[in-house]
């Protein structure tokens, strides 16, 4: 090296002692840090890759802590349930006792009725005390809000309804009609021509049991429709009379239902006169005049059997599970129980059945905020003026001088009264219990699961391999004190020319 002005080797020792620091304050900081990716030239891609799935982390995390929340308060308002559950339970067992009047004096009964104005008392009280950080959730306040309801629904109940506008209409579509069971069964005439010392007996059987009625001559069709009825409760059946035809049908609409007359003793009438009919399927309650079996037919002796209909029909396109006038669709945007009149189920045909504008409680349970990542419940109003039904009637009718006090009210009805409401506030129990083992508990579980795949993708990419920035770091300390031991060396090197100056 003869030339001193330019030195070539100290310029290039230089920049590569630049470099190797550049590289051991980079090990350095992301030693320090514990990220690979500390600014948007280490990684753009990776900045931006790693940037999105720390949004999606923190957002499973909160709809983590949302199921965790939904939880609590659904804990809680089966909590309150449970008690009202109880209470209905001993209820029955007050009205069931005050049954039993042989022995019972007006005293007993009065007691009776004040225990059971209690109990109604402290129903309402759960229902209005039951609270999430002060937000009722057994008073009606979770339930949804509806309007135009159509006058084809007699009874309804929302349980879930999701969706994106201001409503939701719940369309109705009717394919098959909803049809009772139903027999007609004809003396002959309006009265009954048998001899004195005969008698004309009968077998009714329904879906609830059956009753064997004997008349003698002379009963008219008026007198077998009234034996008939006077057993309704007991099997199911009722009848009614048009000139000389009794019309036998069941109580209620559905497939389960089922009407079976069986001619025990036609008192002589034999095959000359009266029979029993099949009603038509185009006209039902019309006689079916072909049908004709007569009354000492072997098919009349051994029972003449007809099975009643579930309605068929479709709710916003879903294809409902049916029950006599009763239909149902669940889907994850809408759970509604409806039932409808009797005039309503029978018509083919669409209709809107009523719009859902509003209300039940909404959980977001994704971490993306959309209609599929929320999840709605309703819960209604367990106050025992809302428990039961307008059929039957409500659970504040068993108070103190209304229709069904035990004292001097039908407790019959009393009974069934409290047994819808036990079975109201069952389902409702049973719902809740659901969503918390198969929507919170589920959804939990998989969140969890995505949130610790999203975390170990974000690791992946945002932070620093400890073992390769510490091999790292080694590999630049070296070069560094190489690259600084060459500078110094390159600096000495000029000096050599001074011995060409002698």
């Amino acid at each position: 090296m003869s030339r001193i002005n330019t030195n070539v080797t100290s310029i290039s020792a230089e920049r590569m002692l630049n470099s190797n620091k550049s590289m051991l304050n980079k090990s350095l900081e992301r030693l320090s840090t514990g990220l690979r990716i500390n600014r948007g030239s280490d990684d753009p891609a990776g900045l931006i890759a790693s940037n999105n799935l720390g949004n999606e982390l923190r957002s499973i995390n909160s709809a983590i802590a949302n199921s965790e929340r939904a939880d609590q308060v659904v804990g809680i308002a089966e909590g309150g349930l449970q008690e009202v559950s109880g209470l209905l339970e001993e209820l029955q067992g007050l009205v069931t006792a005050t049954a039993s009047s042989a022995g019972l004096s007006k005293e007993e009964k009065q007691a009776n009725q004040l225990q059971i104005d209690s109990i109604l008392q402290t129903i309402d009280r759960i229902s209005s005390a039951t609270s999430f950080q002060g937000i009722k959730l057994l008073n009606g306040n979770f339930d949804f809000k509806t309007s135009g309801i159509s006058t084809g629904v007699s009874d309804y109940k929302i349980n879930s309804a999701k969706f994106a506008g201001d409503s939701l209409n719940v369309d109705v579509q009717v394919t098959q009609s909803a049809q009772q069971a139903g027999l007609i069964m004809s003396m002959g005439g309006t009265t009954l021509a048998i001899g004195t010392s005969e008698s004309f007996v009968i077998e009714i059987t329904g879906s609830k049991g059956s009753r064997q009625l004997s008349f003698a001559n002379g009963a008219t069709a008026n007198n077998i429709m009234s034996a008939i009825n006077t057993y309704t409760d007991i099997t199911g059946v009722e009848a009614t009379t048009s000139g000389g035809a009794i019309k036998i049908i069941s109580d209620e609409f559905g497939s389960s239902e089922f009407v079976n007359v069986k001619i025990v003793d036609d008192g002589g009438l034999g095959s000359a006169t009266g029979g029993v009919y099949q009603m038509q399927s185009t006209a039902w309650g019309t006689i079916n005049a072909g049908s004709r079996i007569t009354l000492d037919d072997s098919a009349a002796t051994n029972g003449i059997r007809d099975e009643g209909q579930n309605i068929r029909a479709t709710v916003n396109g879903v294809a409902a599970t049916s029950d006599g006038k009763r239909i149902r669709v669940s889907t994850d945007f809408l759970d509604v129980d409806m039932t409808l009149t009797t005039s309503r189920a029978q018509s083919n045909g669409t209709f809107t059945g009523l719009t859902v504008t509003g209300g039940g409680a909404d959980f977001q349970l994704a971490g993306r905020v959309d209609i599929g990542g929320k999840v709605s419940l309703g819960i209604t109003d367990v106050a025992a003026r809302k428990l039961g039904n307008a059929t039957l009637g409500f659970l504040s009718d068993l108070a103190s001088g209304k229709n069904n006090n035990v004292v001097d009210g039908d407790l019959t009805d009393a009974q069934r009264v409290v047994e819808e409401a036990t079975k109201q506030v069952s389902a409702l129990r049973g719902r809740l219990g659901a969503f918390q083992k198969n929507v919170i508990g589920a959804t939990t579980r998989s969140l969890n699961v995505a949130a610790e795949n999203t975390a170990a993708a974000q690791s992946t990419i945002r932070d620093a391999n400890f073992a390769t920035e510490t091999a790292g770091l080694t590999r630049a300390q070296i070069l560094v004190s190489s690259s600084t031991q060459i500078l110094t060396l390159a600096n000495q090197q000029p000096q050599s020319v001074l011995q060409l100056l002698g």
